[in-house]
């Protein structure tokens, strides 16, 4: 069956404590002390980076806007650069860290402006948080960069598989009061893309739909909503 790649917002920014860990769980956990850094006061954090590494769907970009949004409900602001972002701005001294996601997919521009922005965290002791597709060490990116990114923490994030997936399905309807039927289920997991991120997505616009319309989740109400949109 073809599979169905949904771009739709969510109706809540990723955050920590939405992160289903499954295999990631040291990770996540690295991520809610390094977070919890912030909460002290301190002026500034640890300059020992972390990198995120694994395929496209394990959660690397999730984690990263949660430690963004983390940092933002502390006060704190941050630096972020992804692949998408051809005018990055300077760094600034008032950041609490930076944090670099797409590393494996930089431009030449791109790469200088992460290494700029790493040299002086460092310096002025901000945290670093990165990710990519690969380990670091087999980044096609500049010697300086890959070096400075593989020398710190290192997680290697796992895919969920199917039954952690249903899983996450279920407890994220039962969180929202909503029945998936069995079939409802395996449908949403053979037609549509079939990681986290996009399943739940997924969820937010069926649940959205079913208001809407006043109809119960099923099979002919999914298709009925792809046709709307």
């Amino acid at each position: 069956m073809r599979q169905i790649a949904l771009d739709i917002g969510l109706a809540n920014g990723p955050t920590l404590k939405g992160f289903f860990a499954g295999p990631n769980e040291a990770a996540l956990r690295h991520l809610e002390l390094w977070t919890g850094d912030a909460r002290s006061g301190a002026p500034a954090r640890s300059p020992v980076p972390s990198y995120l590494w694994g395929a496209e769907g394990s959660g690397k970009t999730h984690l990263l806007k949660a430690v963004q949004a983390a940092l933002r409900e502390q006060g704190a602001s941050s630096g972020w650069l992804d692949a998408g972002m051809l005018d990055p701005p300077e760094f600034s001294e008032g950041w609490a860290a930076v944090l670099l996601d797409q590393v494996h997919l930089y431009s030449a521009a791109q790469q200088q402006t992460a290494f700029n922005w790493f040299v002086n965290a460092q310096t002025h002791q901000r945290g670093v948080l990165a990710a990519g597709a690969l380990p670091a060490a087999d980044l096609k990116i500049r010697d300086d960069l890959r070096t400075r990114l593989g020398w710190g923490h290192i997680f290697q994030l796992q895919l969920l598989g199917e039954p952690e997936r249903r899983a996450v399905l279920r407890q994220a309807a039962d969180g929202r009061g909503l029945f998936l039927g069995d079939d409802v289920m395996d449908f949403m997991l053979t037609r549509f893309s079939r990681d986290l991120g996009s399943l739940m997505e997924l969820l937010d616009l069926i649940d959205g739909y079913a208001l809407q319309t006043k109809r119960a989740i099923t099979i002919p109400l999914i298709k009925s909503m792809m046709e709307d949109h």
